[in-house]
Order: structure tokens, then C-alpha cells, then sequence
């Protein structure tokens, strides 16, 4: 894996490494449980408002590892009872040789009993499901996981936010809504994938005892600030030719807001210069609110790009390092066709974005007949219906739609938000997110720009569109830094940030 990248592990890896732990280098289990158990009460100790504590355990080894904690906050002063959701014969090995170290205060609860069980708590250790879960909680579970999201207790989770899918982030069902959750061993992409993103709370990642030099591939990756060293410096006797021309294809007319905001990003990220392919009737405009940024006008259809210009639009751009299709296009199905014509001609690296993606609607598989690098920017919109399916279904599932877009494709789809995914073949990379400045509207323009120019200046393509994700989250957050707020940013907050966000 790159080493800008923050190794994060599915079910199957921490499988792995937990097999290879016990069997192969003879690490007891219950060493493992019992520093798993031991960060959970840390974080217990450090989240609680007061010295109640409850702690709701299911039957595998995260339920053991529940009663490990129990029993390391009782040591410490705490009153604290353990609640068994199954019976107790029916637990793990490990689970049950914990339950008879632990002396305190346990009882078994039924699925109603839960919510009377943790009122009062100072706080709730939701231990029921761990990394291997899957699927939607069924009772007790189900009631136990709502009851504790009503409790109004700070919540530890322990290892991942029970409810939810380790590997994946979704949660078919109700899930924990956790303040802490502690990882062991290593984060899992269920804490960076949305919803699981939302569940995780704050994230600590506990060591437990596992060797380094583990087996097991991590699923996906981090991005850190390392990635935007990459990106080619200026020298000395560089010219704007040797850090690439982006050309920025669209604009309609109550649109050409968002070319202007791709265009000026790709300057700032560092483009030699930066040209607006645009509707020759709307070219005045694009010269009035330019000033870095050339411009070129195309067509006699008012207010729109046709797809008669086609072919001048290609001309004009076959000196372009990168191009950046679809900001401001408009959803004509003539410009449709343009946006389709031009991408399926284009020999340099490509960016599609907005329009440009509709266009494609229910058409993926054109992108796999280019041979330059392409990369798609959609949201959850966007990505719906590329795939021919609702937005829900998308935020419901990121990561496998995303993989599936990226594999119909043969492109780098980055699926933007807080967890913003960019896929390409078996390679996923998330963003760190923390950014809300950016729910505004024009920064998808700004992160359509800022890759578009990383590419002109010769990044590698994964490379560059990791960058620019990252570039633009550390860009949101200095504007809003600036501007005094999150709710005060606007896109050209963020252009503005670009430099300093670069900077890392």
C-alpha cells in the first residue's frame, strides 16, 4: 500500500490476523481479550458522567471482551452491572472464561428489559456485536441497540459500533450511535464508510498484543498529507507549459458560475494556465469574471454547448494536459450528446463531472472504451443514476457502489462527501472528512478543478485524485478557520485555501 496512505482492514484481515496471532506465534486468546478489555474500560473511564456503569454484552468474544472491561471498572471503583443478552451457557469459550473472573454485579435481560436496565448510567459499554457481524441485529440485539441510543449515557463501543458492517460501513438495521468507539489492532473501514462513519463517534485504535508484521492485506487506506508531496514542483526555469493547461468544457446559461470556480481552482492547484470551453453567446461573461483564465467560444445554440461543436472543441483542447468536462453543462440532451462525443474522443487524461455525468446516465460502460485515464466525480445523486438506481440505495451502500462504478467504468470513481471514496480497480482510498464547510454549494467545481490541474501537472491519475480530495478537505477547513464558521464558507473560500491547503 502507498505510504500516504493509513492502512484500515475488513473482517477478513482482522480474521486473519487474529488466527495468525494465536495459532502460528502461540499469543493466548485471552491475552488478546484481555487488553482489548482493558482499552474498552479506559475509554469507559474517560467518556463516564458519573459511576454508573452498564455494560451490554453479547455472546461472542466482543461480549468477552465487555467482561473484561466490567471487571477492570469495578477494580477501579465503578458500580458496575453486566448485561447479558443470551443466556449465559450460551457464550464464547473466551466470553465465559471472563464471566466467571468477573465478581461483580451480572444479570441476564430480556429484549424489553434493556432501556429500564441502562437509565441512570453515567456510561453504556455497547459490547454485542464485533467485526464479524453482518446483516441487520435481530432480538435481543435490535431492542438492546435502540435502548441504548435512548439512554441519553455516553456509549463506548467496543471494536465497532454494534449494527454495523465492519468491512463495508452499512447498517441494514438499527446500529449503536456511539460517542467512543475503540478499535483493536487496527481501524476498519466500517469506522471511515458512511453511515458507519456517523456511528463511530470518536475513534481510538487500542493495541492489543498482536505482532507486528501481521498477514493480511488492509482493504483500503486513509488518506494523510504525505500524498500531496507528490504532486511536481515548479523549477526555477519552468514555463506554464510544463505544469500543464486544463480546459474546462461547459457553462450554460444561470450556470457559468461553476466553470468559472473549476477553472480558477485549477490555477490555484497549480496549472500552468487554464482555458474555459464555453457558449460563444455566453463569452462575454466568462471575459468579464476571468481574469487568469482565457477563454474560448463555441456554437450558435443560445445559452448552451451543442454537440455540433464537437469537433472545434476537441481542436481547441488537443493541447491540454487535462480536461474537465461537465461543470455548468446543462442538461440539454444535444449538450448530453456533446459531453458523450467529447469524452469518448478525448486522448488526454479526463475529469467528468455533474452534467457530464448525466449524460452518461445508465451508460458507464462508454468511459471503458477510452485508453487515456478518466476519473468521475459524482455524489450520491449522480452515482444513482450512472448505476440506474436511487440516491438512497447509493448512501445506503457506498463502498459497493462505488466498486461497482469503478469496475463498469475502467475509471477512478471518487464518491464525494464526508467520506468522500475514491475507487479504482481493487483499490480504495477515504478521506479523513472533518471538512463541513464544504456542504456548500460550487465545491464540487473546486475538487473537479483541483484534480483536473494535478493531472496537468502529471500526477499519477489514483494519485492525483486522492490528492486533490485531500487537498480540498484541508482547504474547506482553513476557510472556515477564516471565514469564523463552517456555515460562512463559500466555494471561493475554499479556491482562496487551495494554496495553503497544498502546502501541507
Amino acid at each position: 500500500m502507498e505510504s500516504w496512505l493509513r492502512p484500515v482492514y475488513d473482517a477478513a484481515g482482522m480474521r486473519v490476523a487474529d488466527a495468525w496471532a494465536i495459532d502460528e506465534v502461540g499469543v493466548a486468546s485471552l491475552e488478546l481479550m484481555e487488553a482489548a478489555g482493558a482499552a474498552l474500560a479506559e475509554a469507559a473511564r474517560d467518556a463516564a458522567d458519573g459511576t454508573r456503569a452498564k455494560v451490554v454484552c453479547g455472546k461472542g468474544n466482543n461480549g468477552g471482551d465487555g467482561l473484561v472491561a466490567a471487571r477492570h471498572l469495578a477494580d477501579t471503583g465503578y458500580d458496575v452491572e453486566a448485561l447479558l443478552l443470551w443466556p449465559a451457557g450460551e457464550l464464547s469459550r473466551d466470553a465465559t472464561a471472563n464471566l466467571e473472573r468477573f465478581d461483580g454485579t451480572m444479570r441476564e435481560v430480556g429484549a424489553g428489559d434493556v432501556g429500564a436496565a441502562v437509565e441512570g448510567s453515567g456510561v453504556v459499554v455497547d459490547a454485542i456485536f464485533g467485526t464479524g457481524f453482518s446483516g441487520a441485529p435481530r432480538e435481543p440485539a435490535e431492542s438492546a441497540i435502540e435502548a441504548i441510543n435512548l439512554c441519553g449515557a455516553p456509549v463506548v463501543a467496543a471494536d465497532i459500533a454494534s449494527g454495523i458492517d465492519a468491512s463495508s460501513g452499512e447498517a441494514e438495521g438499527v446500529a449503536v450511535e456511539a460517542d467512543i468507539t475503540v478499535s483493536f489492532h487496527a481501524p476498519k473501514l466500517g469506522h471511515w464508510v458512511s453511515p458507519g462513519k456517523a456511528h463511530t463517534g470518536k475513534l481510538r485504535v487500542a493495541e492489543i498484543g498482536i505482532p507486528p508484521g501481521a498477514p493480511g492485506e488492509p482493504a483500503g487506506g486513509v488518506i494523510g498529507d504525505r500524498v500531496l508531496a507528490l504532486a511536481p514542483r515548479r523549477l526555477p526555469n519552468s514555463t506554464k507549459f510544463d505544469s500543464g493547461q486544463v480546459v474546462v468544457v461547459g457553462g450554460s446559461r444561470g450556470l457559468t458560475g461553476a466553470v468559472c470556480m473549476a477553472a480558477e481552482a485549477a490555477v490555484r492547484a497549480g496549472a500552468g494556465y487554464a482555458t474555459v470551453a464555453v457558449p460563444a453567446d455566453l463569452e462575454t461573461i466568462f471575459e468579464v469574471k476571468l481574469t487568469e483564465v482565457m477563454s474560448r467560444g463555441f456554437g450558435e445554440a443560445e445559452g448552451r454547448l451543442a454537440s455540433a461543436s464537437a469537433s472545434d472543441i476537441l481542436e481547441a483542447a488537443a493541447k491540454a494536459a487535462a480536461v474537465v468536462l461537465g461543470p455548468g453543462l446543462g442538461r440539454d440532451e444535444d449538450s448530453f450528446e456533446l459531453a458523450r462525443e467529447t469524452a469518448r474522443r478525448l486522448e488526454m487524461p479526463l475529469l467528468v463531472d455533474a452534467d457530464g455525468l448525466n449524460a452518461h446516465a445508465e451508460r458507464l460502460e462508454l468511459f471503458a472504451k477510452r485508453d487515456a485515464p478518466t476519473v468521475l466525480t459524482p455524489h450520491a445523486g449522480e452515482l444513482g443514476r450512472l448505476l440506474g438506481r436511487e440516491s438512497r440505495e447509493v448512501d445506503a451502500h457506498r463502498l459497493a457502489c462505488a466498486r461497482e462504478a469503478a469496475g463498469r467504468s475502467g475509471a477512478i470513481v471518487v464518491l464525494k462527501g464526508d467520506d468522500s471514496l475514491i475507487v479504482e480497480d481493487e483499490r480504495v482510498a477515504v478521506s479523513a472528512g472533518g471538512s463541513p464547510g464544504l456542504a456548500t454549494a460550487g465545491t464540487g467545481d473546486v475538487l473537479s478543478g483541483t484534480i483536473g490541474a494535478l493531472l496537468a501537472r502529471g500526477m499519477e491519475p489514483w494519485a492525483a485524485a486522492c490528492a486533490g480530495v485531500h487537498a480540498q478537505q484541508r482547504a474547506g477547513r482553513i476557510a472556515a478557520q477564516l471565514a469564523g464558521s463552517a456555515e460562512s464558507v463559500v466555494a471561493t473560500d475554499v479556491i482562496a485555501a487551495l494554496p495553503a491547503a497544498l502546502a501541507g
